[in-house]
């Protein structure tokens, strides 16, 4: 086995880690560690739009960054340990998450904290959970990943996944918002994330026979960057990837009530627009959901639309932005 300590905090970073490990060391057993920066990170088969409060995370600066594996949606930041197992398929049974999470919970349980396993996938301790954990497997290879939630903002936490569920209508995997706990409550004495960390690096090392540390490589840091320029940092896979959904939003401002419906097809593009309201307008709205057809549900491509047109032709005495947040 060797073990990865990540050398950086970048969500886009550490996620498109995984997926390159996963292609480029197909035979090798590997157990990677990395704390990320503010950061979302939603399952593969969800909406991301439904699952996260855009304002709140456009304002803050929080990365938003979808996963190879599916599961619910997480808050990752500086209090959040992330690890994460990779074996060749077939080794251990697919559903079974125990093998993997085991030297957490005795690392825990050696800390004199009660964790354990319980349900299928979810540490606990005291009946609150701290750990998720999700599968995937591909290339010949399983990977098992799981957080810890340690010394994590959780007011943080609730507002990055607060989203209004009367706004997206969709059949995606929807997230289960358990009650949660920092594993820091359990640490008399101050302890911190990194330390933790190090202490899990000589759990492993301990209870795996020539088990290395390894470094990565120039070589694996270019890689990891082409993934990130292709793929983890683009709106395409991060939001875009999402499965077709319906979305609403209604908003009173000093022009009137306005309403907007729309039906998006995977990839993330309009496929029908709708707005209805009491406003008054001296063009057809119909033109301007027309011109919404075709167009990717993100401000910066909806913003270039609104900005193309005379928007008080529609709605009367509006600004871009007042309508720019109907589609959020």
């Amino acid at each position: 086995m060797i073990i990865i300590d990540s050398p950086s905090h970048d969500a886009y970073f550490n996620i498109a880690l995984e997926e390159y490990l996963l292609y480029h060391y197909p035979t090798e057993d590997i157990f990677l560690l990395y704390i990320n920066a503010p950061s979302i990170i939603v399952g593969k088969f969800q909406n991301t739009l439904a699952e996260i409060n855009l304002d709140y995370v456009t304002e803050n600066n929080i990365k938003v960054v979808r996963r190879m594996s599916g599961g619910g949606a997480v808050y990752h930041d500086l209090g959040n340990l992330n690890f994460s197992f990779h074996t060749l398929l077939g080794q251990n049974d697919f559903m079974d998450f125990s093998t993997f999470t085991e030297p957490v919970v005795k690392l825990l349980n050696d800390l004199n904290v009660p964790a354990k396993l319980e349900g299928r996938n979810d540490l606990l301790v005291d009946g609150k959970k701290f750990s998720g954990n999700a599968k995937l497997a591909r290339n010949g290879k399983m990977i098992q990943h799981g957080t810890i939630l340690f010394n994590s903002d959780m007011s943080v936490l609730g507002d990055a996944l607060k989203i209004n569920p009367l706004k997206y209508v969709d059949k995606a995997i929807k997230s289960n918002r358990a009650r949660v706990i920092n594993l820091i409550e359990y640490f008399p004495n101050e302890m911190t994330t990194d330390e933790l960390k190090a202490l899990l690096i000589d759990e492993l090392l301990a209870t795996n026979e020539g088990a290395t540390i390894y470094h990565l490589t120039t070589e694996d840091l270019n890689g990891v960057a082409k993934l990130i320029e292709e793929k983890y940092q683009t709106w395409d896979w991060n939001f875009g990837f999402s499965p077709k959904y319906n979305f609403k939003n209604a908003k009173k401002i000093p022009a009137g009530f306005i309403e907007v419906h729309l039906d998006v097809e995977r990839g993330g593009t309009i496929e029908k627009a709708k707005i209805f309201g009491d406003f008054f307008a001296s063009e057809p709205i119909e033109v301007l959901e027309n011109k919404l057809v075709g167009v990717k549900h993100n401000d910066k491509e909806i913003a270039k639309v609104l900005n193309s047109v005379d928007v008080t032709d529609y709605f009367g005495k509006v600004t871009i932005d007042e309508i720019l947040e109907l589609f959020r």
